[in-house]
Parts: structure tokens; sequence; C-alpha cells
């Protein structure tokens, strides 16, 4: 479902014609997350604690994103917003996109920390409502306006029945093998300066200030990979070019700014699941490359590790 959400300090337009820039979450993600069962149980506990711990402190708004007291979240942001408290990056506060990452599970086969979809609405082909499975048949989510965040029992009401969509399994897919591989090393620095990267039109490293193709090269060289050029143009110009359905984590996208342009004045390192990590000039952005903004202006990925 497409939402718009305001904020008093700041807009979200949730189109796919726009490049809305999202608070920067307060955690930065693990880069050593081991990818068995154990870890995934163990994340997906942490992430239903942090979920958990909003109940009565939140309230239901498809207009609005308050990721500090008082709360305000839709059913998607409510879990963008958990994930990213634990150093998951979803990439995205559309169900649509949600929808396309990790893998399919069947409602039998669901396991704690498996992203559950609804479908109400009788027009339309997108899901309308997305929770977190918790166990024991349970769905953790923000429900309505008069409910908030409550724990379903997905077989006490008809809804849970009658408007079951999908499920998808999100962990581990979103989370990071150990070791981490380069490309994972890569997308796992691009987050982690998140935060407290600036960009401008400087490249200085000690201030942690960049230009967008200073951002890149700066990241690669946290992640062992040496380039010599902090020009977009340029950058294109190295490694191997990738087709888009083939990219893997590391990789480096090019965009242009106006449709048909093969000029690049936009980044995004690739960081899996269909996310992108975007140095923009209001900050370093995650975003998915599912939306038309990103489909309509990509020129081209290069490769630059082996």
């Amino acid at each position: 479902m497409k939402k718009t959400i305001f904020t008093a300090a700041l807009a979200l337009t949730v189109s796919c014609s726009s490049i809305p820039v999202l608070p920067a979450a307060l955690q930065t993600p693990e880069v050593a997350a081991a990818a068995s069962q154990q870890a995934v149980n163990q994340k997906a506990d942490q992430i239903i604690a942090t979920g958990k711990s909003l109940i009565g402190k939140a309230t239901y708004s498809n207009t609005q994103y308050k990721p500090t007291a008082p709360y305000r979240f839709s059913c998607a942001t409510f879990l963008m917003y958990i994930f990213e408290q634990n150093g998951v990056d979803l990439g995205t506060y559309n169900e649509d996109y949600m929808l396309k990452q990790g893998k399919a599970v069947a409602r039998n086969q669901l396991q704690k920390g498996d992203l559950v979809f609804f479908k109400s609405k009788k027009t339309g082909t997108d899901p309308d409502h997305v929770g977190i499975y918790i166990g024991n048949n349970k769905l953790l989510h923000m429900a309505d306006s008069k409910q908030n965040i409550v724990i379903s029992d997905m077989n006490s009401k008809p809804y849970y029945k009658d408007n079951y969509f999908a499920a998808r399994r999100v962990l581990p897919a979103l989370m990071t093998s150990n070791p981490a591989n380069t490309g994972e090393k890569i997308a796992n620095n691009a987050l982690l300066h998140k935060n407290s990267a600036r960009i401008g039109t400087a490249n200085v490293a000690a201030q942690k200030r960049f230009t967008a193709g200073g951002y890149v090269q700066y990241v690669l060289s946290q992640s062992g990979v040496k380039i010599n050029t902090t020009t977009l143009s340029e950058q294109m110009k190295l490694g191997t070019t990738v087709a888009r359905n083939n990219l893997r984590q590391g990789d480096i996208v090019f965009f242009s700014s106006a449709k048909g342009s093969k000029n690049p004045t936009l980044v995004g390192i690739y960081a899996g699941e269909h996310r992108l990590i975007i140095p923009t000039k209001d900050g370093v952005i995650t975003r998915v490359l599912l939306a038309d903004y990103y489909k309509d202006r990509y020129i081209t990925a290069k490769r630059i590790i082996k």
C-alpha cells in the first residue's frame, strides 16, 4: 500500500517518483552476524523484543512516521523501525517491496522473524498489511488506529484466514555471513558510516565529509578495495559491467538524474535483496532498486571486486 508519511521534521513521500530521506537508524549493522539458525533465532528474538517494548507507547498513523516518543508508525514503518534498531536494514517502508525480499515460505512453515502479509482490499495486487511472526501462530503488528501495536492469534479472527496473502523469510537473507565476504564488508561499511557521513562538494575523510564518489571510494578503501578516482563518470569505467538481475553485495550502481541520460549523477552501493545504499546531499540513505525512480534512471552497474 502506498502511503504519504509526514513528520514535523521532514516529509517522506512514498512514491516512485521521489527520493525521500528516512531518519537514520540508531544502531549500526552488525558485521559479523552468523547466518546459522541459532543466529537467526537470536536476531528474531531481538527484533520481536523491540517490537513488544513499544506496545502501549506507539500509535497508528499512515501519514506520519515518528521514530521517537511518542512513536507513530504504519504497519510497515513499524517493522522497518524494529528491524533497523537491531542492525537489519530493510531499505523500504512499502509492503509490496518487502514482499520481494528474502524467500517465500508456506503458512504452515512459518518461523519467528518471518514477515506475514495480508490483503483485504478487493482491488489492486499489492498487500495492504504486514506483521512479524513471533511463533505459536501469533503475529506482532501495528494493527490499526483502534488497536495500535498488538499481538494477535492468527486463528482468532476471520481476517487472518480470509485475507492471508503471503509470507517471506528475510532472516538470514538480510544478515551477514561469518566471516563476511568482501561484498558484504563493502555493504556493511557503507551502512556503518550511514549516520556519520556528510555528503557535499569536498572530500575530507577525517571529518567524514565526502562527495558521492568520494563516499564510494572511502567505503571501498575501508573494505580493502582501492580505487583512484572520486568522479562518478570515471568510477563507471572501472571493474566489470554487471547485469541488473545479477547484482551482488558490493557492486556499484550508477543512475542519472533524467530518464534516458547516460550521465551519472547518483550512485548506490548494492547491499543485497534489492537494497541500495545511496549518498545524497541530504545524507546517506537506503532504498530498494525496485522503485520506479531507480529503474527509470538506471545506467549500469560495476563489480570492482573479483
